[in-house]
């Protein structure tokens, strides 16, 4: 299938461009330059530029870019994201890449077609046996049994083995500057193919459940109380949408990915210069609460 645009989203991304009057200072007072050059590069930083970004089919010139994402999500799990990748493009009518409206022709970016972000599902019960789902459940699993009580694997474990409820993969990755208002037409974009999907039969239809790990950082030292005085953790969404999908979650837990990266790989990683530690959180979702997580994502995300 050819790669052609779905829908475009528009969003806010830091991208430096050159000041035009500190460049004119600097050809007045060369002995200052180094000085305004500091001064222009900071403005640069902090500037905001208007990007468009389009949703199109996932194809085979997008496999780099779709593992690399792949891997900023597993990290050093045993996860064969190679074939992962590959299925994810095979099942192509199902999930979007994220790429760059227009690039301007005096752009120094070596690849416009460069993927920023992508979204698919992949259905884990249909794909029994195939490696890269079985390394995924058995990740999940084991997850769950270092970091939440024996009846949650259990339950978790019943679930996945459940044939006659099959669970989704939900993968949603994207780069960090891109912003969150995007998530809303590729989740909509995304329940349309899916429905589509169980219509014509195909493996990648609706599913009963949907999984999800998503990308946490907390503060290295900080708690906040709870009631009774029992001190309660806060996790921050690096996919700032998500915790939208948090709220309707019948079960979740979070393992720490620490040892596996030096970064929490979030946009909100920095504020304050305070310490963060980067986790992911796995949850499961029924599909029947997805039209109230589509209301608040047109709620919150609607540009």
């Amino acid at each position: 299938m050819a790669s052609s645009a779905k829908r475009r989203a528009v969003g806010l991304g830091k991208n430096p461009e050159e000041g035009d009057s500190s460049s004119d200072e600097s050809l007045e007072e060369e002995e200052d330059s180094g000085q305004e050059d500091s001064e222009a590069s900071e403005e640069e930083i902090n500037e905001e530029v208007t990007v468009d970004f389009e949703a199109h089919t996932i194809s085979v010139n997008d496999f780099n870019g779709v593992k690399k994402l792949l891997q900023q999500l597993f990290l050093k799990a045993h996860v064969n994201t190679s074939e992962m990748t590959d299925i994810i493009i095979q099942q192509n009518h199902v999930g979007s890449v994220i790429k760059q409206a227009e690039v301007p022709e005096d752009s120094d970016d070596d690849d416009p077609d460069e993927v920023f972000g992508f979204i698919t599902m992949l259905n884990l019960t249909e794909r029994k046996g195939v490696q890269c789902v079985e390394e995924v459940k058995e990740l999940i699993v084991e997850q769950c049994e270092k970091n939440a009580t024996h009846s949650v694997t259990e339950q978790l474990e019943q679930i996945l083995s459940d044939t006659s409820k099959p669970v989704g993969l939900l993968l949603s990755e994207r780069f960090i500057n891109v912003p969150p208002q995007i998530a809303l037409p590729l989740h909509k974009q995304l329940q349309e193919e899916i429905a589509e999907a169980q219509r014509t039969n195909k493996p990648s239809g609706k599913c009963h459940y949907c999984l999800m790990i998503s990308k946490t950082c907390k503060e290295a030292t900080k708690t906040i109380p709870a009631r009774g005085g029992a001190p309660k953790e806060e996790y921050m969404f690096v996919n700032a949408e998500e915790e939208f999908f948090s709220e309707q979650a019948i079960m979740k837990f979070h393992y720490s990915v620490q040892e596996e990266t030096d970064s929490c790989l979030s946009g909100r990683w920095s504020f304050d210069d305070v310490p963060m530690k980067p986790f992911r959180t796995v949850m499961l979702i029924p599909a029947d609460r997805f039209p109230a997580i589509m209301d608040k994502l047109k709620e919150y995300l609607t540009v």
